[in-house]
C-alpha cells in the first residue's frame, strides 16, 4: 500500500512537471511571435482614403455607469474619424443610476448619440443580449464595441476600419488595451503587467504565428453583415466576446490583432472585485469548452479547434498541475510526503522563473515599462497573483458545474 501511495505521487508530480513546463515553452514560442509581430508592424501600410472608410455604429453597453461613461462619449466625440459616418448608441440596460441623464446631456449636444434605453423588467440579461438589441438600432455597416470604462485613443476607429477594408478575408479587428488606473494600487499594477503580458504574448504571437487573435470585448470593430450571418452574440455566453471569435472562426473569417490601437481601461482596483471578474470570465470559457467539445471529433482540424485544445489545456491540465506542484512541494516541505523521482528539479524551478520573468521584461519593453519597479512587481505575481487564477478556475468549476446558484452575468464595480 506504502508502495502504491508513493508511486502515485510521484506520477503526480511527474505530470505537473511535464504540463507546467508545456506551458512555459508555448509561451516562450509565443513571445517571439509577439516580437516578430511588432517588428512587422513598423512597416505595414495601408492605401486608402477617407472616403473608403466604412459608416460606423459604435455600441456602448451600460449597466449603472456614471462613474465613467462621461469620458468615454466625449472620447468618441473626438475620434479622427469622419463625423458623418459616427453614430453613437448607447445601450442602457436597466441603469437606477444617472447614466441615462448623463447620456442625454450629451445628446443635447451631438445629434450622433442615441440612446436605447431597455425596461427594467428586460434588463440584466448580460452584455450579449444588450449588443444583440443595440445591433438591430444600428444603421451603419461596420460595428464598433467600447466597455463603458474605456478611453480609446483619437485614432483607434482610423486605424481599426483601414486595417479591416484592406484584407478581404478579414471579419474584425480588434486593438489594444491599457490601464488608465495602473498606478492605484499593487493589485492594478499586477492587473497591467498581466494584461500586457498576455497581449504581446499570447495575442501577438498567436497573430503572427497562425493568425488567431481573440476578441477583447472592447476597441474592436467587426461587419455588420458577419455578425447578422451568425445570429448575433450568444446570450448564454459570460464571455460573449470569445464565444463570437469560435464561431468567427468556424465560418473561415479572421480578427487581426492591432497592438498600435489603444484603448484605456478601468482595472478592479480591490480583490473582491477582481475575483468575481475573473471568476466570471474563467465560467465563461468554461461554456464555451462545453459548448463546442462536442465537436471535437465531428470537426477538421482548424483554428477554432486548435484554440478550444489550448483552453481544454489552460483551464484543466496546467491549472490542475500547478495545484498538484504547489500542493507536493509544501507538504514535501513538511516532510508529510517524500517525491522520490530523480532529477534536477530546482534547477527546472529556477529556470522556469527565469524564463517568467524574462517574457514578462520582454513584453513589458514593448510599452516602455520595463523598469526597477515592474521587474519587483514581476518577481510578487509569479508567486502571488498567478497562484490567484488557480483559484479563480476551481471558483469557476465550482459555480459551474456544483452550486444550483443561477449563473448570470455580473457587472464589474468601477470606481
Amino acid at each position: 500500500m506504502k508502495e502504491l501511495f508513493q508511486i502515485l505521487i510521484n506520477s503526480i508530480f511527474v505530470f505537473s512537471v511535464i504540463f507546467i513546463w508545456l506551458m512555459l515553452l508555448y509561451q516562450f514560442i509565443l513571445t517571439i511571435g509577439g516580437f516578430l509581430w511588432r517588428n512587422k508592424l513598423s512597416k505595414e501600410s495601408y492605401n486608402f482614403s477617407e472616403d473608403d472608410l466604412p459608416s460606423v455604429s459604435v455600441l456602448i453597453p451600460a449597466r449603472n455607469e456614471e462613474k465613467v461613461i462621461g469620458k468615454l462619449i466625449e472620447s468618441l466625440l473626438q475620434m479622427e474619424y469622419p463625423k458623418e459616418k459616427i453614430e453613437i448608441i448607447v445601450i442602457n440596460d436597466g441603469s437606477d443610476d444617472r447614466t441615462e441623464e448623463i447620456v442625454r446631456n450629451f445628446i443635447l449636444k451631438d445629434k450622433r448619440i442615441r440612446i436605447l434605453n431597455i425596461p427594467k423588467e428586460e434588463s440584466g440579461k448580460g452584455k450579449g443580449e444588450a449588443l444583440n438589441k443595440g445591433l438591430k438600432e444600428a444603421k451603419n455597416d461596420v460595428i464598433a464595441v467600447y466597455d463603458a470604462d474605456n478611453i480609446p485613443d483619437p485614432d483607434s476607429l482610423y486605424k481599426l476600419c483601414g486595417a479591416l477594408i484592406s484584407e478581404e478575408k478579414l471579419a474584425g479587428c480588434v486593438g489594444k488595451f491599457r490601464a488608465y488606473n495602473k498606478g492605484r494600487n499593487l493589485l492594478t499594477r499586477l492587473i497591467n503587467i498581466e494584461s500586457i503580458a498576455f497581449q504581446w504574448i499570447i495575442q501577438a504571437g498567436r497573430w503572427f504565428f497562425v493568425k488567431i487573435s481573440f476578441i477583447p470585448g472592447t476597441n474592436f470593430v467587426i461587419w455588420r453583415r458577419v455578425i447578422e450571418e451568425l445570429g448575433g452574440w450568444d446570450r448564454k455566453a459570460l464571455t460573449e466576446d470569445s464565444e463570437l471569435t469560435f464561431r468567427i472562426y468556424e465560418k473561415g473569417y479572421r480578427i487581426k490583432f492591432l497592438p498600435v490601437v489603444t484603448s484605456w481601461e478601468q482595472e478592479p482596483e480591490r480583490l473582491k472585485t477582481w475575483i468575481r471578474q475573473r471568476t466570471r470570465w474563467a465560467m465563461g470559457n468554461s461554456y464555451i469548452i462545453s459548448k463546442y467539445l462536442k465537436k471535437i471529433f465531428k470537426t477538421k482540424l482548424n483554428f477554432s479547434l486548435i484554440e478550444l485544445l489550448n483552453l481544454v489545456y489552460l483551464y484543466y491540465l496546467f491549472v490542475f498541475a500547478i495545484l498538484f506542484s504547489d500542493t507536493l512541494f509544501i507538504l514535501a516541505i513538511f516532510k508529510v510526503i517524500r517525491i522520490s523521482v530523480m532529477g534536477p528539479y530546482a534547477e527546472l524551478w529556477a529556470f522556469a522563473f527565469f524564463l517568467f520573468l524574462i517574457e514578462i521584461l520582454i513584453a513589458l519593453s514593448f510599452e516602455k515599462e520595463d523598469n526597477l519597479s515592474n521587474f519587483l512587481t514581476s518577481i510578487f505575481a509569479y508567486l502571488t497573483y498567478t497562484k490567484l487564477w488557480v483559484f479563480v478556475v476551481l471558483r469557476a468549476l465550482y459555480f459551474q458545474y456544483f452550486s444550483k446558484k443561477e449563473k448570470k452575468w455580473e457587472k464589474t464595480e468601477r470606481f
